[in-house]
């Protein structure tokens, strides 16, 4: 089993588990401007999900990366009691918002808060990725009120993005002048 064939399988899931995963990595404590490394496979799968891909689609390498499965099935098993929690209180619901037709803009706003994850700027990086993680969740449990509370969550970060960015500009340009 390669990392590439559980996405191919996992069919539209794919884009909610990649940004399920890939925005808990952007999560861990690193090192500042880490997020410009971690934020790439957001950026990547959202980008995807804009252009309409059926599935989340790896780089060559990354695709061929082989899963043992008795690892994968020990760490499924491991995250159980995490997802029961979780699968009381998602339920599906408000499912208009994961029609066909709203996926590439979906995709496109989304892209946008991976975009604001990836700029380094200093106290806004992990705004977005809660955001999206929000959202993934919620995208793979097709819990449409979970999901817009990311996207909602997601617009005010990157507000926050933007008014620092903003800020920083003013100040810069007050000290040059």
């Amino acid at each position: 089993m390669t990392l590439g064939n559980l996405l191919s399988a996992l069919g539209e899931a794919s884009f909610g588990w990649a940004i399920v995963v890939f925005s808990l990595l952007t999560l861990l404590p690193l090192p500042p401007g880490s997020s410009l490394i971690t934020a790439l496979p957001l950026l990547v799968t959202t980008g995807q999900m804009m252009l309409g891909h059926p599935h989340v689609r790896l780089p060559g390498p990354l695709a061929r990366l082989r899963l043992d499965p008795d690892k994968l099935r020990r760490t499924v098993l491991r995250l159980r009691p995490v997802t029961r929690r979780l699968e009381r209180i998602l339920t599906p619901r408000h499912a208009a918002l994961f029609a066909p037709r709203h996926e590439r803009p979906l995709g496109l706003f989304l892209f946008i808060i991976a975009f604001a994850l990836f700029l380094p700027v200093p106290l806004s990086g992990w705004f977005p990725a809660i955001s999206l993680f929000i959202f993934g969740v919620g995208l793979v449990e097709r819990d449409g009120l979970v999901a817009t509370f990311g996207l909602a969550f997601g617009a005010a970060s990157v507000l926050l993005t933007a008014t620092i960015l903003i800020s920083l500009g003013i100040g810069a340009d007050a000290m040059i002048n």
